[in-house]
């Protein structure tokens, strides 16, 4: 039996949301103490901001490549991850939070229209595919999601009320 469209982009927008296996980005995320933000992770050259910026701006950058025709791949690694010596402020975290959700939204919403052809070939790429994209930045994103909440643990940032 094979999958309907429906079936097919409920499944890539329960990955982008990381339902089922996944922990949800806003679990990883919430309640995280300000003073840990910049904190430099045990046994690693960066901060909790550092990897939240990192996933921000990967997904960031995959919905860049699947709208704009014009698109200009940034150099790996240096501009997916902010400088090992950039901090963040509160505000500034929150921003990239708020940056990577409204951009999740923005892949949601590609996936969830009816008159997106999952499997059509984006134009002026090697055969890539509006399917592929989200695939890749649904793994990545969890991925990422899961190391943050290692570290999180390891930091000890979790609520001391956390139930699970």
């Amino acid at each position: 039996m094979t999958e309907s469209p429906d079936q097919v982009r409920r499944q890539l927008i329960e990955l982008l949301e990381s339902q089922g296996a996944h922990m949800p980005f806003d679990a990883a995320v919430a309640e995280f103490p300000p003073d840990g933000i910049n904190r430099l992770v045990p046994e690693s050259p960066y901060t909790p901001w550092h990897l939240l910026e990192h996933i921000r701006f990967a997904q960031a950058d995959i919905l860049d490549y699947m709208r704009n025709r014009g698109y200009l791949e940034p150099t790996w690694p240096d501009e997916y991850w902010p400088a090992r010596d950039a901090t963040a402020t509160p505000a500034e975290c929150q921003a990239t939070v708020d940056a990577f959700k409204r951009d999740r939204r923005a892949l949601r919403d590609i996936v969830a229209d009816p008159a997106t052809d999952l499997f059509a070939v984006i134009p002026d790429t090697p055969g890539h595919t509006i399917f592929r994209e989200i695939r890749i930045t649904g793994a990545h994103n969890a991925y990422h999601i899961g190391e943050f909440a290692i570290l999180r643990q390891v930091m000890g940032t979790w609520p001391a009320d956390r139930a699970d």
